[in-house]
């Protein structure tokens, strides 16, 4: 399995969670059907905005679908850098395990 760093992760103007991968690209993560989508430009993972879904859910959702589909281990390290994040939701992001 192939694993890559996420650089930042960020709750945008748009309410969407994105994730930067370091290195990895995920062009076409659309085809899942898993509402994890790939932005080209900036090279970014992203979620729409929560619904009944929680921004830690689709946290795990994300990490998830691009190990599933990508065979691909997205880590955070001590260097991830997050923007728009609350405490408690960043607390809930360093604990995850799949």
């Amino acid at each position: 399995m192939k694993a890559d760093a996420i650089t930042q992760i960020e709750i945008d103007s748009l309410g969407r969670l994105l994730i930067y991968p370091e290195k990895e690209k995920f062009n076409l993560i659309w085809r899942s059907a898993t509402e994890v989508h790939w932005d080209e430009k900036k090279m970014f993972l992203f979620s729409p905005k929560p619904r009944e879904w929680s921004y830690f859910d689709w946290y795990g959702q994300i990490i998830s679908v691009i190990r599933t589909e990508y065979a691909c281990s997205l880590f955070l390290t001590e260097n991830t850098i997050f923007i728009n994040i609350s405490p408690s939701l960043k607390q809930q992001i360093l604990l995850f395990k799949l």
